[in-house]
């Protein structure tokens, strides 16, 4: 079976004011107490205001749940222990006029001295799905091939409305506010994985990124596992909601590799159609149209179930089906956690919002 790994930002946010508080050395230290988080499962993130978890590799969908719940519930003990509470947005409901401190890593340092403002500003946090490939050659080919689908991903896992206080009228800002990197957005279509390197290779030597961790791509190559990670995801507001898309992302990358294998001609994406349809998503989320492989818009609904049609065979050789398809149902009917976000707006304002995203933190 396909290993699958998955990583969650959460932000740290005051239980009152719903503002975000610089205390992740504190909450990282304290999370790694005792026996429930083994090294490196809790990480440093580019400001102060943010924790990143990474599960173990896993192999079953019961393992990543089970593991993200124990890495959300040790951090949220962690965070309240310093007085503050972990919040599972893509963006932050409120912030400081000010900006918050920068981890202190040099990686990080260099981030402030290339582009403070938008450092100051990266107070975004999505779900990364890393999963296993062959190696280089087919990670590329899947790259390739399942480009046409991250704006689906993308909208399905919309968690990010709000930003100082309004609604900026996007079910995914999270995604407007990476774009702006130099190396962002949909990845392009390469040759072969000499193609990827070489191209990567070029944008190090001159100056414009400086280590790999600045290929902001929706998915890339992971430069540290064999693995292909997709990064278009907002973090989501339920554990079990993280779970599915990255069971339906596993089962996108197999199928991918299937048809390598086969060699099904590559869909056929213009690259100016693929980086509208991901505004069109980041946009509106599953609240209206998506833009299918092909370029069409359609129905957000049918547009999932073509999807759900395209994966079937993988979600069944994996035992998936049946989980999967009850969580897409469910999100068809109770929306994403963007409009979740605007109905607690809505009913309590930006308190109910506060309370929304942390105690989701811990559910299943």
């Amino acid at each position: 079976m396909t290993t699958i790994g998955v990583e969650e930002e959460y932000l740290l946010l005051d239980p009152v004011t719903g503002l975000p508080v610089p205390q992740a050395d504190k909450v990282r230290a304290a999370a790694g107490v005792g026996h429930l988080v083994a090294d490196q499962e809790v990480q440093y993130e580019l400001l102060q205001a943010q924790v990143e978890v990474a599960t173990p590799v896993c192999d079953t969908l019961e393992e990543v749940g089970g593991h993200l719940l124990r890495l959300r519930h040790a951090v949220g003990v962690a965070a309240e222990q310093h007085g503050c509470r972990i919040g599972v947005c893509g963006t932050p409901p409120v912030r400081h006029g000010r900006p918050i401190a920068v981890t202190d890593q040099a990686r990080y340092r260099a981030m402030v001295t290339q582009a403070p403002q938008l450092v100051a500003e990266q107070l975004v946090n999505g779900t990364h799905v890393h999963v296993g490939v062959p190696d280089r050659e087919a990670g590329v080919q899947v790259l390739n091939r399942i480009r046409s689908r991250l704006p689906t991903l993308t909208a399905m896992a919309a968690n990010s409305p709000l930003w100082d206080g309004h609604d900026t009228g996007f079910a995914s800002w999270r995604t407007v506010i990476f774009s702006r990197w130099p190396v962002s957005g949909m990845p392009p279509h390469f040759r072969d994985a000499a193609d990827y390197d070489r191209r990567v290779e070029r944008l190090l030597e001159s100056g414009l990124i400086s280590d790999t961790g600045q290929l902001y791509w929706q998915a890339r190559l992971s430069a540290t596992y064999p693995t292909v990670e997709v990064r278009c995801l907002d973090v989501q507001l339920r554990a079990d909601e993280a779970v599915m898309l990255a069971a339906i992302i596993r089962a996108l990358v197999e199928t991918a590799l299937a048809e390598a294998t086969a060699d099904v001609p590559l869909p056929d994406s213009a690259p100016e159609m693929l980086q509208a349809a991901m505004w069109h998503a980041a946009r509106h989320g599953l609240g209206d149209t998506l833009v299918d492989p092909g370029g069409t818009p359609h129905r957000a609904g049918d547009v999932l179930y073509e999807f759900l049609r395209h994966v079937a065979p993988a979600l069944d050789a994996s035992g998936d089906s049946r989980q999967v398809t009850s969580l897409v149902h469910r999100l068809l009917q109770d929306g994403t956690g963007a409009d979740r976000q605007r109905a607690a707006l809505a009913h309590g304002g930006l308190r109910a919002v506060t309370e929304l995203i942390s105690a989701q933190s811990t559910m299943p």
